[in-house]
């Protein structure tokens, strides 16, 4: 299989399991990572995804370029936006992804980590958004989310270079959160989702989504759908039992209702 799919208390993981090409996506792999990602967003048991790829060279080089490419596109798939790489064309997944980046992140594979929200390196691991050294351009996000999630001239260096930088350059840029050893990576991925399904589920998807949907908000507009989402959260049992829970000095026990 070129994806694996599991799922442990609470957290899926998902797994890009084609160690020999680098974990590079084939068009198998693209519909089985949109169906992964419909999962996570569908299953009432999931509360977080920790997305990473097999071996210990690569998160994933993006496409595979050796799989033969269509000359021939259809007008009318030019409109099937949700398609292909659901979550990079903006599918509504309001559980928290965090990435597991085990070696190579580069064209494809930065614009998957551009739309997870925790980001967490091996030492080894490097990223560069690369289509341009082979003449085409980072779709699927690449080309939106890079200029939205670094400093202007740093993202179009990338872009514009193709050229790589290492996990240390990639934390002092902001690009991801930490840097650990190869073996401390899943360990580490792991221990933030567990951190965060410990938290209110509803509360946290509820974040999610006003801290996403805000970039492209006016700051009045952001604040009153804050207002609104607030005072949905409010009559939930999650509430009760966040309230509940802190009156009696115990851990609560949430349940997504």
């Amino acid at each position: 299989m070129s994806l694996l799919f599991e799922v442990s208390d609470r957290i899926a993981t998902i797994t890009l399991n084609r160690p020999e090409v680098m974990n590079a996506m084939d068009p198998a792999t693209y519909s089985e990572l949109s169906e992964a990602w419909l999962a996570v967003r569908d299953d009432p048991e999931i509360w977080a995804a920790v997305i990473t790829g097999a071996g210990d060279r690569a998160f994933t080089a993006g496409a595979d370029l050796k799989q033969p490419q269509s000359a021939v596109v259809e007008t009318w798939m030019h409109w099937q936006t949700q398609r292909e790489q659901l979550l990079n064309r903006g599918l509504e997944v309001w559980k928290p992804v965090i990435a597991a980046v085990n070696g190579y992140c580069l064209a494809g594979g930065m614009t998957l980590l551009f739309a997870t929200d925790i980001r967490i390196a091996a030492t080894h691991a490097r990223f560069g958004i690369s289509e341009v050294k082979r003449g085409l351009l980072p779709g699927n996000g690449g080309t939106q989310r890079a200029v939205r999630q670094l400093p202007y001239p740093i993202a179009m260096e990338l872009l514009l270079t193709g050229d790589q930088i290492d996990a240390a350059e990639a934390l002092r840029l902001g690009l991801i959160n930490r840097v650990v050893s190869s073996e401390e990576l899943m360990p580490t991925a792991y221990e933030y989702a567990r951190r965060i399904c410990a938290n209110g589920p509803l509360a946290v998807r509820a974040t999610k989504e006003l801290a996403v949907r805000s970039q492209y908000l006016h700051i009045d507009d952001g604040l009153r759908l804050e207002y609104a989402m607030a005072k949905v959260l409010a009559a939930t049992d999650d509430a009760a039992e966040g309230r509940a829970a802190f009156a009696d000095k115990r851990d609560p026990v949430y349940r997504a209702r």
